[in-house]
């Protein structure tokens, strides 16, 4: 890999897509970090023997792609304190909210690629909605696929608008799995079981059921079905679920991080 790659941020999301660029094969040397934070720029040297920018330079003009892995409130001031020394290259945003318009405008080109990821990306199990304004060229789409595919499995959507449903539905999904961990963990132990025992079987039934959702052609409604005998424990736990609107509920908080995912857009982009 000969190109050059930029990142504005240096958390855990960045971390992740560095850590497969460099599995390719691509050399300390030729990606560039800005990192505001000494305690994190200490994080990736020791890591990945990169050395991290404080504020934005000329070192970052070599960069073919600039990655944006900020959060969506610094995301304009980062972007005009950057835009002097990245004129050139192709931009990869994965803040949540912060529109393709918005992006383009703060940093003088039309060449931006929005992408929604999520936190298992940090194992190479990520799942990742991408879109790219109309300025995006088919290499530049394969240059953003190189740089995600270590990560895990990625989309293309047709429509930026779809992000926030993608933000809502795997972009927050993690937290959603681990609530659930939390509950069932919690559970198992008031049932007698240790925490270790309980944390053990909640986290591997998600693994599993997932890998089967996964690898099977039936829906998950019928998978659900198939272990859900009337009268049986199963049953017990869906109908106590299905008589407290479990899975209403469930939606509807799906629906609200969606609504709050157009809002960031709203809130912290351009005029």
């Amino acid at each position: 890999m000969s190109e050059h790659i930029a990142f504005i941020g240096g958390g855990n999301m960045a971390s992740a897509i560095i850590g497969g660029l460099i599995k390719q094969g691509m050399k300390p040397g030729q990606i560039s970090v800005v990192e505001p934070f000494a305690e994190a720029r200490d994080r990736l040297k020791a890591q990945f023997g990169l050395q991290a920018l404080k504020h934005p330079t000329a070192e970052l003009t070599p960069a073919s792609l600039v990655v944006w892995a900020v959060k969506p409130q610094t995301f304009k001031a980062a972007a005009q304190a950057t835009r002097a020394h990245t004129a050139a290259a192709l931009h990869l945003s994965v803040a949540a909210g912060i529109r393709s318009d918005s992006i383009a405008h703060w940093l003088g080109t039309e060449r931006v690629v929005r992408a929604m990821p999520n936190t298992p990306a940090l194992v190479g199990l990520g799942m990742t909605a991408l879109f790219g304004r109309t300025a995006v060229t088919t290499a530049d789409r394969q240059a953003v696929e190189k740089v995600i595919a270590p990560t895990g499995k990625f989309l293309w959507l047709d429509a930026e608008a779809q992000l926030d449903a993608v933000t809502a539905l795997s972009g927050s999904g993690p937290a959603y799995v681990f609530y659930f961990l939390e509950a069932m963990t919690h559970a198992g132990v008031e049932m007698g079981l240790s925490h270790a025992q309980a944390h053990l079987l909640a986290v591997q039934t998600f693994v599993g059921a997932s890998a089967l959702a996964s690898a099977s052609e039936e829906s998950p409604e019928t998978l659900r079905q198939r272990v859900t005998s009337k009268g049986g424990t199963t049953y017990a736990a869906i109908t106590a679920m299905d008589e407290k609107q479990v899975k209403p509920h469930f939606e509807q908080a799906l629906h609200a991080a969606c609504r709050r995912a157009k809002e960031l857009g709203d809130e912290f982009g351009a005029a």
